[in-house]
């Protein structure tokens, strides 16, 4: 029985080649254009191998397709091609995700080598870790976001002449933090034993004596900052397929503390005027 591949690539000329080349060596070979009609394949068909570019239109769109067909079919190897040679230095985080990568120009002997030794290997044999969603990660790094934000806040000369100390910032963003995880969290039906237990709104336990809304939004542009870049130094660790919902859950929830923060601002300003 042939075995089933998945081609995924927006470049017509490496689609029809490949699907010449595998089917030539076994394979029953179906093709995709496109990150939306990998995945209508991906949930309504069978494969053995995922063999995808990993910028598909955008960078990084081959790992969305991955992180479907790990969810969807266990046991399908999944190679991702790439056509950045430096991707190496990426090896052990890609492994995380994929079974194996090959840069192009793929080599064909080398690639059939690499999909028949992966197929030899029992599926249970593969171990991943599971995709983690948004706010699992945020929980995770929560230290290191809020080094690097009271660094880029003690940066600025600006907001570093407001009245608030370091501890009061810490305290301030770790509550903000808070609620975007626990936002986050509910969004995605995680299991609420690791969930921070809700506080009141971070804006109303400050003192903003001696900040403006300039101030405050730029306080809450620095962890918007922060935060997109945790995502992306762990982006492997991910669960792509839900990567967009989950930061614009996460956006909503930062809107929201803003808009808090500055009706605060403004209500305290207005108490000091009268």
């Amino acid at each position: 029985m042939r075995r089933r591949l998945l081609c995924v690539d927006d470049e017509q000329s490496i689609r029809i080649t490949m699907s010449a080349v595998l089917s030539k060596n076994g394979f029953e070979v179906s093709t995709a254009a496109s990150v939306p009609e990998a995945l209508q394949k991906i949930t309504s068909e069978k494969f053995d191998v995922l063999l995808s570019d990993l910028n598909i239109g955008n960078p990084g769109d081959g790992l969305t397709v991955v992180s479907a067909m790990r969810r969807t079919q266990p046991e399908a190897v999944t190679i991702i091609l790439t056509g950045y040679p430096a991707f190496e230095t990426a090896l052990e985080a890609i492994r995380q995700q994929v079974d194996d990568y090959i840069v192009k120009p793929a080599d064909v002997p080398a690639l059939l080598h690499v999909i028949e030794r992966k197929l030899a290997t029992p599926p249970q044999q593969r171990h991943f870790p599971p995709p983690k969603r948004v706010a699992m990660l945020l929980q995770e790094h929560l230290e290191r976001i809020e080094t690097l934000w009271i660094a880029s806040v003690e940066n600025d000369q600006r907001l570093w002449r407001a009245a608030a100390n370091r501890e009061q910032r810490l305290d301030y963003v770790r509550g903000l933090l808070q609620q975007v995880i626990l936002a986050a969290q509910s969004y995605s039906g995680e299991a609420s034993a690791e969930r921070p237990a809700p506080i009141t709104t971070p804006a109303s336990r400050r003192d903003l004596q001696g900040y403006t809304p300039g101030m405050v939004l730029a306080e809450f542009c620095i962890l918007r900052r922060v935060v997109c870049q945790i995502v992306q130094e762990n982006l492997l660790a991910v669960n792509l397929s839900y990567l967009v919902p989950d930061l614009a859950q996460v956006n909503e929830s930062l809107d929201a503390q803003a808009q808090a923060a500055l009706s605060m601002l403004f209500e305290s300003t207005a108490l000091a005027g009268g």
